[in-house]
């Protein structure tokens, strides 16, 4: 009999106690996951289970989409971005020559302005560059023209002039294509806008230089001193514009290179006495040939 009793005492404590406010959630039924409060007890385990897996499948979804888009996106990245890991042999010697070109004509640029080393010389060496200027050949050969008056001299002349011209506009031509700056980026002078000579390469100076002591050298009859002199005014015409930093030792070289090229161009086509008396004529407006 008191174990009844007791057993009953127990089921009666037992269910006071699932009717307290603290434990009446046990004796609802399970929310869905739309609802609006978060469930206790076994549902709360489920959501924490739930809670548990999304982190793990998040990063996963974000790995794959990175990996998605790392393979969409291979040939968009720019190129200097990219790093050549077996750069060529010819891409190699290419920049070292030009490093070493770039070096050695900035030394070289020691009157580049008054505060370089030979600042105290710059006015010479600016003089020495004026005479290989094409306005001053130019003008030069103007004037010789109208005072010659020999049909052999008229016709060297007017050759002269016509290759001064050509290698004028040829040397403009290819600074507009390369158009490359000097080792000193200096605004270029009145004269050189005049002669269209703003680039660094090739350098014009030394173009003209080389074609006029060479013009001279084959067309006239000069001493051995004299011929020594010419040949050392234009390399030294040359140099002049290196050591004002006007242009690179390149640009000197390819512009000796570029005027003896232009020598022979003018010897292939070269003009005529009668010709070039033609072209006086009608230069100085006295050619009448239907009169």
């Amino acid at each position: 009999m008191p174990s009844s009793q007791n057993a009953r005492s127990r089921a009666r404590e037992r269910s006071s106690v699932l009717s307290r406010p603290e434990f009446m959630s046990l004796n609802q039924p399970l929310r869905s996951a739309a609802g609006s409060g978060p469930p206790e007890g076994r549902g709360g385990g489920a959501r924490r289970s739930g809670q548990t897996k999304h982190p793990t499948s998040q990063p996963s979804e974000e790995a794959a989409d990175t990996g998605s888009r790392d393979r969409r996106e291979p040939g968009k990245m720019p190129e200097e971005d990219c790093m050549q890991l077996n750069p060529s042999f010819k891409g190699i010697a290419m920049n070292s020559l030009l490093a070493i070109d770039i070096c050695l004509s900035k030394r070289m640029g020691v009157c580049a302005n008054t505060s370089s080393s030979w600042g105290g010389c710059r006015s010479i060496v600016s003089l020495l560059a004026l005479t290989g200027h094409g306005i001053t050949w130019i003008i030069g050969t103007i004037v010789c023209l109208t005072r010659s008056n020999t049909l052999a001299g008229q016709e060297v002349l007017v050759n002269l002039l016509l290759a001064l011209i050509l290698d004028i506009m040829t040397v403009a031509g290819v600074q507009r294509l390369v158009k490359r700056r000097g080792p000193w980026e200096m605004t270029p002078g009145l004269l050189d806008c005049i002669a269209m000579d703003v680039y660094s390469f090739p350098a014009a100076h030394a173009s003209r230089a080389a074609m006029v002591s060479k013009f001279l050298l084959s067309h006239l009859v000069l001493a051995v001193p004299l011929r020594i002199l010419l040949v050392l005014w234009a390399f030294l015409v040359g140099v002049s514009r290196v050591l004002l930093g006007r242009h690179h030792l390149t640009d000197m070289a390819c512009g000796f290179a570029l005027g003896m090229l232009h020598f022979s161009l003018m010897e292939t086509v070269w003009l005529s006495s009668s010709t070039c008396q033609t072209l006086i004529s009608i230069s100085t407006l006295s050619w009448s040939p239907f009169f």
